[in-house]
């Protein structure tokens, strides 16, 4: 898959500005095009995450400061297209130097905004958002040691990585695991001990899933994290019991 730099579409550009941005997710989009099932489902997958981290931004507990929204909104939105699965490290291993022909475009036209303003202060952090939200990344950080004082403090850091682990649980984590599992030619179960077959769908939610809701970290976040834990419990429980031959 070859990932080229962003070009804004002129019939996107021709609406006035909004003070948000839903025409940044076909750029989300485009940018994983040719990774099937990917650039369908990633549409509504982003659109989610936007709505979901704006929300925990506007709960009143969420920060001493007011978060800036628009920081927020840019990070959902691009959250995930320089993620590892969908691009080589050559492309992400200077993720500023990718957005930065974005930025500018929207800078020259959009100058009260200020992505570039203070030395490109919002569009770097953007950016440093979009490259810590990961699972993954987090787990690489705090096990070299490397997570810091920015990471616990930058509450639009937590908006987005709350909203995009929330998405990975509760009735769309469900759907999104399942879907997954079916791409990936996986069962979605197997029963405890087989001897040839340790990955499935349900297997994922005993791995990774159930383990999400401990690692929010917006209040707003850990009350949706449990609500949501608490319907994956029950879904696995139906599942045993169908499994059985029970229900």
């Amino acid at each position: 898959m070859r990932l080229l730099p962003w070009k804004p579409s002129k019939r996107l550009w021709s609406k006035p500005w909004r003070g948000t941005i839903p025409l940044m997710t076909p750029f989300t989009v485009s940018s994983i095009r040719g990774v099937p099932p990917f650039p369908i489902l990633h549409v509504f997958t982003v659109q989610r995450v936007r709505k979901t981290a704006l929300n925990l931004a506007s709960d009143p507990s969420i920060s001493s400061r007011s978060p800036d929204l628009l920081v927020i909104e840019f990070s959902a939105l691009l959250h995930d297209v320089l993620d590892k699965k969908y691009v080589s490290e050559s492309i992400s291993s200077d993720p500023y130097a990718f957005f930065l022909p974005m930025f500018e475009e929207l800078d020259k036209m959009y100058p009260s905004v200020g992505l570039l303003a203070e030395d490109g202060s919002r569009a770097r952090l953007i950016t440093n958002i979009v490259t810590n939200v990961s699972w993954t990344t987090e787990k690489k950080l705090r096990k070299e040691e490397k997570w810091g004082p920015w990471h616990d403090e930058c509450v639009e850091l937590h908006c987005v990585q709350d909203a995009d682990r929330l998405d990975a649980i509760g009735a769309f984590g469900i759907m999104r695991c399942s879907a997954y599992t079916a791409v990936t030619s996986n069962p979605l179960h197997v029963p405890n001990g087989h001897p040839s077959q340790t990955t499935s769908a349900v297997q994922h939610f005993y791995d990774k899933l159930l383990h999400i809701k401990d690692r929010l970290k917006t209040e707003p976040g850990k009350r949706m994290g449990q609500k949501r834990h608490e319907l994956m419990l029950q879904f696995l429980k139906a599942v045993e019991e169908e499994y059985k031959g029970e229900q």
